[in-house]
């Protein structure tokens, strides 16, 4: 039963990262949502940063080829995720048997 339940974590590993190799490089480098609102309107110039950012502006430190920059970032944030919610099976099936 483990093996199987390895091979769904992997096989939805590798969905993700694909999904991001083939769908990053799509994306647009133009502004959105409320970027875009903010731009047109007029209110972008009061914006404050955010507190922190792991990957500000999908830039991969490093890497010049925008594209690729954005693939990392991309699968950089798959693997944060993944170790997110790892950890937080573990902590829920420690508490559960308890």
């Amino acid at each position: 039963m483990r093996t199987v339940r390895r091979h769904w974590w992997i096989a939805g590993l590798a969905i993700a990262a694909l999904v991001v190799v083939i769908l990053a490089p799509l994306a647009s480098p133009d502004p959105d949502g409320l970027e875009r609102v903010g731009g047109d309107v007029g209110f972008l110039d009061r914006a404050q940063d955010a507190l922190y950012s792991i990957i500000p502006d999908y830039a991969v430190p490093g890497i010049d080829d925008p594209r690729l920059s954005t693939i990392a970032a991309g699968l950089i944030g798959v693997a944060i995720v993944f170790v997110l919610m790892i950890g937080l099976g573990r902590l829920l099936r420690r508490r559960r048997a308890t």
